[in-house]
């Protein structure tokens, strides 16, 4: 490979979250931290490159989007994904729950309905009952160690109260990819009971050899009319920190409503070097892109071979995108508390602890493999032992 994703990297002291927020997380800092979904990799080059000319200049007034910025997101979409959107259609947040929590507000009304397909990202949650709105729970079905769409249960749910549904894809956490077949199906019951399709899918640019991403809003022009579609640099280039979230509107009624929402929240705020970030990932960063998600495959099957091989009791289920994995700990008979306690104090591997992702992560943890692989063996190999440990004092044959 062209760039050394083996390099260790040090964060700490850097105001990262996932190793300087560890203390107050977990209570120690002496724990692997494998939870927060960001990389330990180095940005590609022509990025780092384009954030310090851009620092170099020494005024950091405000700044303005001009069109390179938007046909770099235009020819990205359509290169990568086949999908043609319109400048006038973009539109920007510092975030993308920021996006979602103003598409909930300017969507649905106090005391209806919003569907999401738990086990999901949690952040999703606050969106909807913090603003008013009801949890509709259309819990995914785990069998033979995949997820599929509950179609049937999401027929029987669906009632005239419910507005808007949030799709994840790629999915958080589980790592699902939707296919054609899933998507087309999904739109034909929103399209049928005008229900607004939210989707998200900031980790479109990290799909495995056998997958593919699918805009949803790419499928129809009624799906792309009836698709408010949220993306960004921040998870495939590792730019979370800049808040660089693109939101997509191609219905002008949507639009407008999504406007006024964000206007009145004061929300959509230009951030100069999410916008110098944006165009050096989108024009000049596509080859580290390919090369990092070929490292994060690997990364992937080595991860998913180890545990399968030398955990007992222990299952993963393999994520067909995104960095992170779901795995089930549930075989060894603990409550989340006391997996939690585990986790910390004998594994000393710091986690995303499954129950917080709704309904069907209980006995779950979502950990993070997107760091050198050195990093990923080093914490499966603490698993590994801890486990084992667990195992001989409880009497439990592996």
């Amino acid at each position: 490979m062209k760039y050394d994703f083996d390099k260790i990297i040090d964060r700490w002291n850097t105001h990262s979250e996932k190793w300087d927020g560890m203390l107050e997380k977990f209570g120690t800092n002496d724990l692997l931290p494998m939870w927060e979904a960001d990389m330990d990799f180095e940005v590609a080059p022509p990025i780092k490159e384009a954030m310090i000319k851009r620092a170099e200049h020494g005024v950091y007034g405000y700044t303005v989007r001009e069109d390179s910025f938007f046909e770099a997101i235009i020819n990205w979409q359509k290169r990568r994904n086949g999908w043609d959107i319109q400048k006038d259609w973009i539109r920007n947040t510092a975030g993308a729950i920021p996006a979602i929590a103003v598409a909930v507000n300017a969507f649905t009304k106090p005391g209806e309905k919003v569907i999401i397909q738990d086990p999901v990202y949690y952040r999703f949650f606050n969106s909807i009952t913090m603003n008013g709105r009801h949890v509709v729970h259309n819990t995914m079905i785990y069998e033979d160690g995949e997820y599929k769409v509950d179609f049937d249960g999401l027929i029987k749910q669906i009632d005239p109260t419910v507005k808007m549904i949030i799709l994840c894809n790629p999915q958080n956490p589980v790592g699902k990819v939707f296919t054609k077949e899933e998507l087309l199906k999904i739109g034909e019951i929103c399209l049928e009971n005008d229900i607004v399709i939210v989707s998200d899918e900031l980790y479109s640019d990290i799909v495995f050899s056998e997958n593919k991403h699918i805009p949803i809003a790419s499928l129809s022009k009624e799906l792309e009319m009836n698709t408010v579609t949220v993306f960004g640099p921040g998870k495939g280039f590792n730019l979370s920190g800049l808040k660089a979230s693109i939101t997509v509107i191609p219905n002008p009624k949507l639009r407008q409503a999504f406007d006024y929402v964000a206007d009145a929240m004061q929300i959509c705020l230009k951030n100069l070097f999410s916008i110098e970030a944006v165009e050096a990932a989108y024009n000049y960063g596509e080859e580290w892109l390919d090369e990092v998600v070929k490292y994060l495959e690997e990364n992937r099957n080595f991860m998913v071979d180890y545990i399968e091989n030398n955990i007992p009791k222990v299952k993963v289920i393999k994520p067909e995108g995104t960095y992170i994995a779901w795995i089930d700990f549930n075989e060894l008979g603990m409550t989340d508390e006391e997996l939690e306690k585990f986790a910390v104090e004998k594994m000393k591997v710091g986690f995303k602890y499954g129950y917080t992702f709704g309904r069907g992560g209980s006995g779950f943890v979502r950990i993070n493999f997107g760091c050198p692989r050195s990093m990923l063996k080093d914490g499966l190999q603490r698993i590994e032992n801890a486990v084992k440990e667990y195992l001989k004092e409880n009497n439990i044959q592996e």
